[in-house]
């Protein structure tokens, strides 16, 4: 499944831009997470529990950055193992720009699901996506303007 959305953060792009590169950002804004430890360089590392319909699975799993044109763009890779509930696979395709409220962030997302939680059903399992997606960037938003949202 992909998605596309945007968000406008009240912070400038360089701002914008370096937030998302962080460990303690990626925490804060990953529905679900534990723990993110690492760096954009060597990779982050990830703690995710998460309940999808009637499944709840503790991921562990890695998130890389391809792509990195600084202040700009990147592509986050992100890969996850459940045990006996599945897996789940995604990239999301990041473009900031400026915009005279702060920022423009522009978001392409593509998320894959297999194994138990697969068998869900697409309507569930695309909901869920959406929704993840939609936390995070609405999550990171609110951390960068300084706003808890939970």
């Amino acid at each position: 499944m992909e998605m596309q959305d945007r968000q406008i953060i009240a912070a400038p792009r360089l701002t914008v831009f370096e937030a998302i590169l962080t460990p303690e950002m990626l925490k804060a804004c990953i529905p679900g997470a534990e723990e993110v430890t690492g760096s954009p360089d060597e990779g982050f590392e990830a703690v995710v529990v998460q309940k999808v319909g009637p499944v709840k699975a503790k991921f562990k799993g890695a998130v890389t950055m391809e792509d990195v044109v600084p202040g700009s763009s990147l592509r986050l890779i992100g890969e996850g193992k459940g045990g006996a509930a599945g897996f789940a696979k995604g990239t999301a395709v990041i473009t900031l720009a400026d915009h005279p409220d702060g920022c423009e962030l522009v978001y392409t997302v593509e998320a894959k699901i297999g194994g138990k939680i697969a068998q869900l059903g697409s309507r569930i399992i695309d909901g869920f996506a959406k929704k993840m997606a939609d936390q995070f960037f609405e999550r990171f938003k609110g951390e960068l303007e300084g706003v808890a949202q939970s």
